[in-house]
């Protein structure tokens, strides 16, 4: 359950907010002699001011080919470069464009949740698989059943309040 959590938490930081964060591009992979590869393996990327991404390749070579990966990711970003770095510049994020991204943040910790009831749905399968085989006693299996509940509720309420956190970040002017 907690690495479910982990996984929203990533999901999260990859939806754009109004400031720059390296973590924007992490799905973004480059075609890189023939086989994609992440941008993170092929560049150091940071965020140099609250609205600007510096991306420097490890291989000058390799710049054409990020510039283009990141057109095609459909981040809605337009690299600029050098020769030496690539920079993005992230626009000014309208209320309309907020409230997608908050739809979609939303769905993000929507699936969050099911994993982590997947997990516990799972987990009592396997208790009253127990029950049946005479391993454990009712009593037993009560007590787990409600301890589970518990921690399916605390991952939850972890998901919810990150999705709260993120929210507020979006919906920040």
């Amino acid at each position: 359950m907690a690495k479910s959590v982990d996984s929203t938490r990533g999901e999260f930081a990859t939806v754009r907010t109004g400031r720059a964060s390296p973590a924007l591009l992490d799905r973004v992979s480059v075609e890189y002699y023939g086989t994609q590869t992440p941008l993170r393996q092929l560049a150091n990327v940071s965020a140099s001011e609250a609205r600007l991404l510096t991306i420097t390749p490890y291989d000058k070579s390799s710049i054409r080919s990020i510039e283009k990966a990141i057109m095609e990711s459909g981040l809605g970003l337009t690299p600029s470069n050098d020769g030496n770095l690539v920079r993005l510049t992230l626009p000014e994020l309208t209320e309309e464009r907020r409230r997608e991204l908050v739809r979609v943040v939303r769905a993000i910790a929507e699936d969050g949740r099911v994993a982590v009831r997947n997990i516990r749905r799972s987990v009592m399968h396997d208790l009253r698989e127990l029950k049946g085989e005479g391993d454990v006693g009712s009593d037993e299996e009560h007590r787990a059943e409600t301890e589970l509940q518990g921690l399916t509720d605390e991952r939850v309420g972890e998901i919810d309040e990150a999705l709260g956190r993120k929210e507020q970040e979006i919906l920040e002017v």
